[in-house]
């Protein structure tokens, strides 16, 4: 390794050299560094982190070739090891946008790490990844665009308001126009293929339960995954069928409750005259689920926590009296997530878990609540001090 290094650092000064002195050279710097990494590894095989360490520099190096080279060797001599499937399969889907080789590789993976769950989490996650990707790509050729709504009307435009063209599937090809009726078809069988409606992360959720025999927390961490990808029309169905497994299979789990009190909040509107009661019923079952698992309050607390920050900012034009209630319940379940003896470290440490994840407004909220009651502890003060900024 430290060779290896001596040869990076010789390499990148040969490069500085040679972009000061404005001439061409074709050395065999990489090429060298490439045989000892080769070398390296047929040695010392079982050594992971300097695979890693391969990878890293093959991908920072772009050599998408030598790429599959290695991980083809790597998963061959280590197939029990579910990093190295998920590093693979992510690899082929976010630099070369292959799905196929992807799916192939957490498949494969599967099959010698059935056993794992995050290998389960990441092969459901992929899919979805995809299927958003295809509705992105839907979206751009104007493809998701109410095609019986008449161009220039607007149910809840202004009249004064300026009228931008829409890009539609007829833009990008004209042939679309006629009408002999066989594109409508296509269109909407398109709409309703098995990939944008979710069936193949479903199936994949189904097939992780059959294995986990319906363990409930691994469906609870299903049904945070698919929550992070809200803005897919698929989603709601998504999580309700998660929803519905569990109520059918664990109907008095913890982790029924905490998903049936996330569902009713999901995707909150807050136009919706709706909203008042769908919060009403998510406090009052959240607060029967308390006092049901006694012993769970504070892992309860803090998903109770989490779903009204979200909301908050949500809320900030609604009824006063909905916001009023939405920071009672705020205010009560972040004093319970301490279990009513503590200094307010877990506070803290979900407010400093928000900011890494970019929620900084939610880590302010949490912030300026918990000081109210741990004013002393010096973890809020600064988490409080870095979001004001």
């Amino acid at each position: 390794m430290r060779y290896i290094e001596f040869e990076k650092n010789v390499d990148a000064l040969r490069r500085k050299r040679i972009k000061r002195l404005g001439v061409r050279y074709k050395g065999s710097g990489q090429r060298t560094i490439y045989f000892l990494y080769n070398r390296a590894t047929r040695k010392f095989s079982g050594d992971l982190v300097l695979w890693m360490q391969y990878i890293d520099f093959a991908r920072k190096d772009k050599a998408y070739k030598r790429l599959n080279d290695i991980f083809t060797s790597v998963a061959r001599l280590h197939p029990t090891k579910p990093d190295i499937w998920i590093l693979a399969a992510n690899y082929f889907m976010d630099t070369q946008a292959d799905i196929t080789n992807a799916r192939s590789y957490m498949q494969r993976g599967l099959r010698f790490c059935k056993n794992s769950e995050v290998m389960w989490l990441e092969y459901a996650k992929l899919e979805t990844i995809y299927v958003g990707k295809i509705a992105g790509r839907r979206k751009i050729l104007g493809l998701d665009i109410d095609r019986t709504k008449k161009p220039g009307t607007d149910e809840d435009g202004d009249e004064d308001m300026i009228a931008l063209p829409e890009v539609t599937a007829e833009d990008v090809n004209p042939s679309l126009k006629q009408d002999d009726g066989v594109d409508e078809v296509a269109l909407q069988n398109l709409a309703s293929a098995p990939v944008l409606t979710g069936a193949i992360p479903l199936a994949v959720f189904d097939s992780a339960m059959k294995q986990f025999q319906g363990k409930p927390k691994l469906a609870e961490k299903f049904f945070d995954m698919f929550a992070e990808f809200s803005q897919l029309a698929c989603i709601p169905r998504i999580l309700q069928h998660v929803l519905d497994y569990l109520q059918e299979h664990s109907p008095h789990a913890v982790e029924t409750a905490i998903c049936r009190f996330r569902m009713l909040l999901f995707g909150c509107d807050p136009s919706d005259p709706e909203i008042a009661l769908a919060l009403s019923k998510a406090l009052d079952l959240i607060s029967s689920t308390v006092q049901q698992h006694p012993k769970e309050i504070a892992s309860i607390s803090e998903v109770a926590v989490r779903q009204l920050l979200s909301l908050h900012r949500l809320l900030a034009d609604s009824d006063s009296s909905l916001q009023k209630a939405s920071r009672a319940a705020l205010r009560k379940y972040v004093r319970a997530m301490e279990d009513g003896q503590g200094s307010g470290d877990q506070v803290a440490r979900l407010g400093e878990l928000l900011r890494k994840q970019g929620k900084k407004d939610e880590a302010k909220v949490l912030s300026q609540t918990g000081i109210k009651y741990w004013a002393a502890n010096e973890t809020l003060q600064k988490l409080s001090a870095v979001t004001e900024t």
